[in-house]
Parts: C-alpha cells; structure tokens; sequence
C-alpha cells in the first residue's frame, strides 16, 4: 500500500560555503543477467502511432510547455520513491543526497551529491523495499554551493510482488520537466506493483528522445517505442511452465482453453513474461538497443519528444497522455504482442479467436482476445498492418474506450491498466499472477463487481438502482418505495449476504431501521438503534475491522462525530470520532490510502476543496489534499468504479442533473469521465 513519503519541506538559501563538483555518477540498480542463457534471445521493437499521423504536425514539447510543469509526487513503489524541494531563487541546480541514515554517514550508491539539474523532485530508484530513507539537497548558486535543506524522509513500499526497476536515460534526466517525467514513470510503475504479485524484478531503460536507442530516428508517426528481448522457448516447455504457474480464476479458464496439440514449434515471450512462468530467461539488452550476455535491461521505452506528450493529468486537448503511453510500451516489455502470422507465435496468440472454438492467430478476418475458447469477446485484435497486431482495435478519435493497448492513440484522452480491464486480464493469463483485489463493492446491488448509482424520488418516495459498467449507464430496477417520514441515509450489507441493504432513518421518530434487501427486492426488516436528538447517520463503513458495517453520526451544532459500532442491526458500543472544521461537510467514507481503514472525505463548497482524513479506527491520524472541484459540481460520494482497489470521487452537477466520475490513487487526481445524468426529482442516494 502506499505511504507519505515526505515529511515537511522548509525553505533554504544559497548561503555559500565554497565550491564542489558532483564526482563520477552511474545509476544504481542495474543488474547483471547470469552467465550463459539457457534460450537463445533476440530483439523485439513495437511502435504506438497516433491516429491519422501523416496528417499531423506536432511542435515540439518545449512549444507546447515552456514552464516546468508541476509534480505531483508519486506513490512510492517497492523499489523507488520521489525526492521533492521548494525551487530556490538564484539556484541553478541541486545536489542530491540520499541515505539509509538520518546522519548521512553513508550515501546510496550514486545518490552522494548527485547533480539532478535545475528541478524540485528526482525519482529515487534501485532502492530496498520497505526501507526509510533519508534526503537533503543543496542549490548551486553561480560559482558556490547553498547550505543543505532539511533532511527529509522517503519509504518504499514493504510489500512483495513484482518490481519494476526505472533507469532514468540523460534524455529525461538532462530535460528541463525531468521531475514531471520520472513522477509519470513511476506513477505507472505503481499500477503494475500493485497488481501483480510475481517475485521477479524487470528492468526497463526510460527514453524522452526523437531517435531510438540506436540513434536512428524515431519511423514517422511513431508516439513511443519500445525496444525488447525475446526468446524462442519450445511449444511444450512455455505450455507446461503457463499451466504450472496458474494462480487465479482467469488462468484456469484460460489454460482450459489452451490447444490439445502445438500449434508451432516455439513459443515467443519477452525475457520478462519467461520470468514470469519460471524460465531462465534473463534481461540481455544493452541501453543501445542491441541484445547480449551481461544486457542488464529487460526492454526500454522511449516517448517522442517531438510530439506533444502531457506527464501530469487531466490532459488537455491536443496533448497526447504520457503516461498511458508509458503503459503501452512496459505492456510490450512483459509480454504483450503479436505478429499475426502461424510461424511466429507469442504467449498472447494462444488467446486469439475468430468466433467461438475457432481460433484464428492471422492479420485475416476477425480476431479477439477470450480466455474462455472465444464464447466471450473481451476485446478485438487491431487488423490493420500499419500497426501492432497484437494491440487493441481502435475507434475514431475520441474512442469511447481508450484503453492502454489501443493501436492507435488519441490526443486528449487517457487511461489505466487495472485488475479488470483487457490489458490487466491478458497479462494474468500469459503469466502473470494478478493479485489485486478491488475493494469491496458496497454499492454493487447486482453483484457484477461493479457500483451502481441508488436513486431517491423524495416526492413519491421511490427508489431506482441504476446498474454501471464503470462510468456507464447499462439497465436499471425500480427499487421499493419507501414509508412516509421516512429518509434513505444509507447503503451497506448489514446481514453479510452479499447484497446492500437500504438504511432508513425517521427524523420525527429520530428512529432507524434496515430494509435487507437481494438486488432491488426488500426481503425483510430489522430495527436498528434510536439516535440522540441533533445527530444524523452520515456514513456507514467498517471502523473496528469486525466484518460489521458501524454508523458514523454527525453533529451539526457541534460539529462532533462519533461511531456507533454495529453487529447487524444492534449497537454494541461507541468510539467519539474527529471534529470537522467550520465550512467542511462530511461526504464519503471510504479506505483512500489502502491501509483497511475507512477514511473520511471532507469538502468545501465556499474553497472547493476536498480533503482526506486518514483514520485508524475512530481516531485521525492525518490528512492529505484532494483535488479541487471545479465550478458548478460537488463531491456526493465515494465508490471504486474502474476497480483498481482504490475509491473515486462521484460528483453531481444540481444545474444539469449530470454525474462524473475523478478517478483516484489515493489522494492524486488521475482522469475523469462523465456519469450518467439524473431525471428531474430524483438525487443521488448511494454512494
């Protein structure tokens, strides 16, 4: 899970206190592959174009941008986390210091006095998993050096799994928004290591340039490139490392559908997705490009400089998402792709359908990506040559789904791989082991694993479920109506059925009561607890971790919040809660930070601003910001919606009745999409 990763940052000065130079610098982490490969390698290169290319024009980055670009620091990851300070006037670069101790007796390799440039943030990497680290800089002024900031503190995430080693070329570290692009880097990095639990560690060169590592230049039209290793493997040996490696559901489904007989000779995976099943298949390429022993990356991505790539979200029209195409090219690396044809066939081939218990691995007719012998289409293959046969189908721009492995990339949109979409699906099922679980869904009324909107006609008192793929609007049920003077204040699953049930509250009676509810039918009642005069039930979640959603009740005079900790539908105890501040009002409750506790979200409607309380139970242990909300909109609730175990912002528009959706890791804003829009007379109840 992640963690703050910053303490404070103080203001510093150049105060001189004579000259040094920064001595002979190399990256750390850099691995050495063993001695001889058991399989022989070679060299693999994918290339992501924008739709329509040779029909575009794009200026240059430093065009588009001319002023260094806000960071936003990233999660830290297993093996890195992000250095940040405050620019000093009359700096024009810092020197940078890491240790694994607070009194700097010690440095990490190559982090003693390193020269990062003229920015506020460098990317730490090569590090060991949950570890505290420590960080000070000093500016260069002109000719003498200003005296060490505080020292501050990193961690790295404690946690196993896959790790994903950034080395950072002189291409992005040499770049005026070097910050902005290392915080892009890793913020991806964060998706894969928090999705997939495989103990490897891949090794990935990062590239902002207009040639390839070769220095040739970039093909025309190409957005980003990744360059790779592969190995032939035989057909028998990858089949049987896939069938042993199969960890989840998909896996078995998928490798029930694998070919009785071999479909070609040898099997094609990169050097990180033969890892991934338990072959010898170790990193070989070398930062030219070129692949041999002792090669110490497994793949490098390069973006095009010359295009107009946006490192920080959401992105403006006319700027191509840095980070989704980061995305694309690390999918390559571990082992996405296809070459379309019967001779050379790739782990990804092995799930490639015309129509159901046809296969088809051909550029010729239709093909799609199933796991279940292609009864279901999750997504189609793009056919078009000019392109990636291996990538997604794409739409006209804008796409209706711009997924990470679309072939052709749009300007102006973004988007994520995450445990359910079809990128995070096909690397599960090539090798490797997902083990990300959404959070619970406890708006999901039709359990399809997603949250549904719950409608409330306060007129009629009617209730609707309104059924979502994400952020779209699929079907909806009438719910039951409610007993007059009675309000809906809540949804959580009291009887631990599986299926949320409705709260109700009487504010002349100050009573409530739980409908138990299977979908949208009501199947019973149960009195709840009778709540003291001036308190309101304002959100329901887990407080004392006992499977048992608890109340949590606001008081308006006061402002005060208490728990009231519930076994089903009977309080058995209380825990008072934190004061919210004048002007904030309590929104959602939800686990932000991934740490299983429930964390209040507070909002502003004067500022606009919403806030993060992280709690421990009932207690406030800190606080983080939120993204501000723009104009005409607020923050109504919380729920994951594109589940990637981490909740997201639901927002209301009263003007125009529309919802949205701001999807979140933790506290940082990542993209938005629209939402359903509401009829007249109807307010959104849950979540």
């Amino acid at each position: 899970m992640g963690r703050k990763f910053y303490i404070r940052i103080s203001v510093f000065v150049c105060v001189v206190l004579g000259l040094a130079v920064a001595g002979g610098i190399r990256l750390s982490g850099q691995t050495t592959a063993p001695g001889a490969d058991r399989f022989e390698a070679r060299a693999g290169v994918h290339e992501t174009h924008a739709q329509s290319e040779s029909s575009i024009q794009f200026p240059t980055m430093s065009e588009l941008s001319p002023e260094r670009e806000p960071v936003s620091p990233p999660p830290p990851t297993r093996s890195s986390f992000m250095a940040t300070w405050r620019t000093v006037p009359g700096a024009t670069d810092y020197l940078l210091d890491v240790s694994a101790s607070s009194a700097f007796n010690s440095f990490v390799d190559g982090y003693h006095d390193l020269d990062v440039g003229d920015v506020n943030g460098r990317v730490v990497t090569g590090l060991t998993r949950g570890t505290t680290f420590y960080y000070r800089v000093r500016p260069y002024c002109q000719t003498a050096l200003g005296s060490y900031s505080e020292t501050l503190a990193g961690e790295t995430e404690a946690t196993t799994g896959l790790t994903i080693h950034p080395t950072f070329d002189s291409s992005i570290t040499n770049n005026p928004h070097a910050a902005a692009i290392e915080a892009m880097i890793s913020r991806a990095i964060s998706f894969y290591e928090s999705l997939f639990g495989d103990p490897i560690t891949i090794q990935i060169r990062f590239r902002y340039a207009r040639t390839a590592p070769d220095g040739t230049p970039l093909a025309r039209g190409t957005t980003s490139q990744s360059d790779f290793v592969v190995y032939g493997i035989g057909w028998s040996t990858f089949i049987n490392a896939l069938r042993a490696d199969a960890t989840t559901s998909n896996d078995n489904l998928a490798n029930a559908s694998l070919p009785a007989r071999a479909l070609a000779s040898m099997i094609n995976p990169s050097s990180a997705n033969g890892r991934a099943v338990g072959l010898d298949t170790p990193p070989a390429m070398f930062a030219d490009g070129h692949v041999g022993n002792g090669g110490p990356y497994d793949g490098i991505v390069t973006l095009n400089s010359a295009d107009p790539f946006q490192f920080t979200r959401p992105t403006s029209v006319g700027n191509f998402d840095a980070q989704r195409a980061t995305e694309h090219e690390i999918d390559e690396i571990m082992g996405l792709g296809s070459d379309g044809t019967t001779s050379s066939l790739h782990p990804q081939d092995l799930f490639s359908w015309s129509s159901a218990g046809q296969r088809n691995v051909t550029s010729s007719g239709t093909r799609y990506f199933s796991i279940n012998g292609g009864v279901t289409n999750i997504v189609n293959f793009n056919q078009d040559r000019n392109a990636d046969l291996g990538d997604w189908l794409s739409q006209d721009c804008p796409q209706t789904h711009p997924y990470v492995q679309n072939a052709f990339g749009c300007t102006g949109q973004y988007s994520d791989i995450s445990a359910t979409s079809p990128e995070g699906i096909n690397l599960d099922v090539i090798g490797y082991d997902l083990e990300a679980t959404p959070i619970a869904v406890p708006y999901d009324f039709n359990n399809d694993a997603h949250s549904d909107y719950l409608l409330y006609n306060s007129s009629t008192q009617q209730t609707a479920i309104w059924y979502l793929n994400n952020n779209v609007f699929i079907d909806s049920a009438f719910g039951p109506n409610l007993p007059g003077d009675w309000q809906l204040v809540g949804v959580a699953d009291f009887n631990r059925d599986g299926h949320p049930d409705y709260l109700l509250y009487s504010p002349v009676t100050h009573q409530t009561v739980i409908w138990y509810m299977n979908n949208n039918v009501h199947t019973g009642s149960a009195t709840g607890p009778t709540l003291p005069g001036g308190w309101n039930v304002v959100g329901l979640a887990d407080f004392n971790l006992d499977g048992n959603p608890d109340y949590v009740l606001f008081n308006a005079n006061t402002r005060g919040t208490v728990i009231w900790y519930m076994n089903n539908n009977v309080h058995t105890g209380s825990a008072t809660g934190p004061t919210l501040p004048g002007g904030w009002s309590l929104r959602a409750v939800a686990d932000f930070n991934g740490d299983g506790h429930p964390d209040y979200l507070l909002f502003s409607p004067v500022t606009r601003q919403t806030v993060i309380w992280y709690m421990s139970g009932a207690t406030h242990t800190s606080s983080a910001t939120g993204p501000t909300i723009v104009a005409g909109w607020e923050v109504v609730g919380a729920a994951d919606f594109d589940r990637n175990a981490r909740p997201d912002y639901v927002l209301y528009n009263s003007g125009t009745h529309q919802t949205a959706i701001w999807y979140l890791n933790n506290n940082i804003f990542l993209h938005n999409a629209g939402g359903p829009t509401l009829p007249g007379g109807w307010t959104l109840a849950a979540p």
